[in-house]
């Protein structure tokens, strides 16, 4: 094992320094990442929108001023990791080359602000849909220029639909952002990024490809924020363990049969669907007729056709652009004012006549076949060699997690070079499409997604899954097939779920008019049980957002999935450190309690509505509608808020919280006794499990529940001592009445199931 290092990786499985099983349960943070700060432009705001070149992006995620104040309050609900989100337009806003020091020099302060706490970090170079001109967030600007593109008309011919350029903003339909992977802009820039110098040979900038030109950026703007965190001295390993590759990558037109069609593989369906073929000509000023799509109950249904008419307006830059602006230099091959799959010999603009309708099925230098599994294996691992190494340059021994495109099978790379690597990851992402698309919960029924993707029903019909019950071992089944596929493909490695989560504002948001959160804590508890119970080393929920509010939410393309918002309440936390007495068992049932503790010292069942408070930081987060601030709730925190492994001295065979009975479970595999000073680590929030209020069966050796203080942030946790062999846990806490019909959180504060004993 590496000396020094707080994380490692033995055999699969993450390691302390003494060799205890870690557990990463952790958090994105944060969501306010994805738009500047200067000037303030959340994705509704139109106002200066294309001034993209002047943005600033310091005091994102957060002002480092409250650094404490966010990290504290996650420490509080059990995290011990974060994926650091951050972009690239973070660094490169103002143009090719040009690094924002400022925002840079801020961003190591609050990872240096992280370390008081603890936390185990990993970067997370995020990007949605390429960038904020192409609907989502990620890229600068300039890229779109440098390729070719013109985002001031992206809305005309809906080569992108961008919420902060919607006609009506507030009416901007649900998840419709996600459909902008298979419009012209997003769809080209990624061709564009894996592998322009196959299907682009023409597009050469500064004297290499656009391919090179786009990757060569991105990929220097990652490396100089992991020299400049190398530099610091005092954050990489002990606090930064490692980058992820990017987020949700795309391949774009990659692996396209035929573009006048809509691929099979093309689950997300919503609103105006074009083929690429008809985003090709729309881009290029053309009428076309499309097809339109709903999400129906058990999938996109087509609800009609609509015409997507720019009247004549392009996509593409004008052939008179000026390229100076940004001080590179395009090659004279590369015509402006014409679109770049034309002068690639794909369509014939004078008669609008598609001519090569698989050109991007098979790769052009070859002739072979171009399909999913082509791409992962060659263009994106030949991106992610790249990354890798060039992060490796400055952080040596940095933990590498993979990210392949987003619920599809990683690269097969096992028993390779690549496959091979001590310090690689891999790192999924997965959601309830159903909840997450019609932002409802529906207990009744739910659909096995991965299966259906995989091939594994003859209908989407025999995906179905009925009641609760089986939705969730349902969710725990997708989770544990994907882990299954990075060990099949990648090799034995570690399986972090970097993004899972709900979205807060089902049913017409209604719970922020009632307080009601039943929904919410339903789908949330189903979710962590999926991630728990699957076997995954770890896992990141998506989303803490510092300025989350009931009126927008995230502030990004109508999305809402922040555990926090300004205009919730927060679960109540102990002020104050607890009494030092200790609550200790062993195995023959002996026990000692702490002496009782003040209400005012100790939040307990009894005084969970007095002691409640709302930190908030931000005094501009009030909703404009006042109903929908009528009755702040908790916002699901008891179903996120979840006892979990900290360190286990053996490995995890299996652990599970089980929200409806307020018990923890854990099986563990010990091949020796717990050491003394190096126990198995469990936390335990008092919510759930108040100190004098719970019982713990142990398998073997003896057992410790105790508030231990961190910086000003009071944890509690059960150290235990056990033997050697199969060991078992079992926790009981509070258990609470749980309703589906109004007025959850003031039965939630009663007192019911009976009083529990520490045994």
């Amino acid at each position: 094992m590496a000396g020094g290092f707080r994380l490692t990786i033995e055999d699969g499985k993450f390691r302390d320094v003494h060799g205890r099983q870690v557990t990463l349960r952790g958090i994105n943070v944060a969501g306010d990442a994805k738009y500047p700060s200067k000037p303030d432009q959340p994705s509704h705001v139109a106002e200066d929108f294309f001034d993209g070149d002047n943005v600033k992006f310091t005091g994102k995620p957060f002002p480092k001023e409250d650094a404490h104040l966010h990290f504290s309050r996650l420490k509080r609900f059990g995290y011990n990791t974060i994926r650091y989100v951050f972009t690239w337009e973070a660094i490169e806003a103002a143009g090719p080359g040009i690094y924002d020091e400022e925002w840079i020099q801020e961003a190591i302060e609050i990872l240096r602000a992280a370390k008081s706490y603890g936390f185990y970090i990993f970067m997370d170079p995020h990007q949605d849909v390429w960038s904020r001109f192409s609907g989502g967030s990620g890229a600068p600007m300039w890229t779109l220029y440098a390729a070719g593109l013109n985002p001031q008309s992206f809305a005309a011919t809906e080569a992108a639909i961008v919420h902060n350029t919607y006609p009506e903003p507030d009416k901007f339909p649900k998840m419709i952002w996600s459909t902008n992977y298979y419009r012209l802009a997003a769809a080209t820039m990624f061709t564009l990024f894996f592998a322009g110098k196959e299907f682009a040979p023409k597009c050469i900038i500064d004297g290499v490809n656009i391919q090179d030109y786009l990757q060569g950026h991105f990929i220097r703007a990652c490396q100089h924020l992991a020299r400049r965190i190398h530099e610091a001295g005092d954050i990489e390993n002990d606090v930064v363990f490692g980058w992820e590759s990017l987020n949700e990558p795309n391949k774009g037109m990659i692996g396209y049969e035929d573009i006048s069609v809509i691929p099979k593989e093309q689950a997300l369906k919503k609103g105006t669907c074009p083929t690429i073929w008809q985003t090709i000509l729309t881009g290029s000023g053309r009428a076309v007729e499309v097809d339109t799509w709903d999400m129906g109950g058990l999938g996109p249904v087509k609800v009609g056709r609509a015409l997507i008419d720019p009247h004549g307006e392009s996509a593409w830059l004008p052939a008179d652009y000026n390229d100076s602006r940004y001080g590179y230099k395009r090659d004279s091959g590369w015509k402006l004012g014409e679109c770049v799959w034309a002068q690639h010999g794909v369509w014939d603009p004078s008669t609008d006549t598609l001519l090569k309708k698989d050109y991007f099925g098979k790769r052009p230098s070859t002739g072979e076949h171009v399909d999913y599994p082509y791409f992962t294996g060659h263009y994106f691992m030949d991106y992610f060699r790249s990354y890798r190494d060039a992060i490796r340059e400055h952080h040596k021994d940095a933990i590498i997690l993979l990210q392949g495109p987003t619920m599809e099978v990683p690269p097969n790379i096992k028993g390779t070079p690549d496959g091979d690597d001590p310090l690689l990851v891999y790192a999924p992402h997965w959601y309830d499409g159903i909840t997450l698309m019609t932002k409802k919960w529906n207990r009744a029924w739910n659909v096995d997604v991965i299966g259906v993707l995989r091939g594994r029903y003859w209908s989407p019909a025999f995906a179905v899954k009925v009641g609760e019950t089986a939705i969730r071992n349902c969710f725990k089944d997708q989770h544990a097939a994907m882990r299954q596929e990075g060990l099949d493909n990648l090799g034995n490695h570690p399986c972090i779920m970097t993004e899972f989560g709900i979205p807060y504002d089902m049913d017409d948001k209604s719970a922020y008019k009632t307080g009601d959160y039943a929904s919410q804590t339903s789908a949330m508890d189903a979710n962590h049980f999926g991630v728990e119970a699957s076997g995954l080393e770890g896992y990141t929920l998506w989303l803490y957002m510092a300025k989350n509010d009931h009126e927008r939410g995230d502030q990004w393309n109508g999305e809402d999935l922040s555990i926090y918002s300004a205009d919730d309440k927060l679960l109540p936390i102990s002020p104050v450190p607890k009494s030092p007495d200790l609550a200790q068992s062993t195995s023959d049932g002996s026990s000692t309690n702490r002496k009782d503790l003040d209400d005012d010292d100790s939040v307990t069942p009894a005084n969970l509505k007095r002691t409640i408070t709302n930190p908030s930081i931000s005094s501009e987060a009030a909703s404009r509608q006042p109903e929908l601030s009528a009755a702040p709730g908790y916002r699901a925190a008891e179903a996120y808020v979840r006892p979990a492994p900290i360190y286990t001295a053996g490995t995890i065979t299996n652990y599970v919280f089980n929200l409806r009975q307020c018990q923890f479970t854990m099986t563990i595999k010990a091949p020796k006794a717990a050491e003394t000073d190096h126990p198995t680590v469990v936390s335990l929030p008092e919510f759930h499990f108040p100190q004098d209020s719970c019982v713990v069966e142990v398998s073997s050796g003896k057992w410790e529940l105790s508030s231990d203080e961190e910086e000003t942030v009071m944890m509690q946790r059960l150290r235990w001592w056990h033997g050697e062999g199969e060991q078992h846990l079992k926790i009981t806490g509070m258990v609470r009445k749980y309703s589906d019909e109004g007025g959850y959180y003031d039965q939630l504060f009663g007192f019911w199931g009976g009083s529990c004993s520490v045994m």
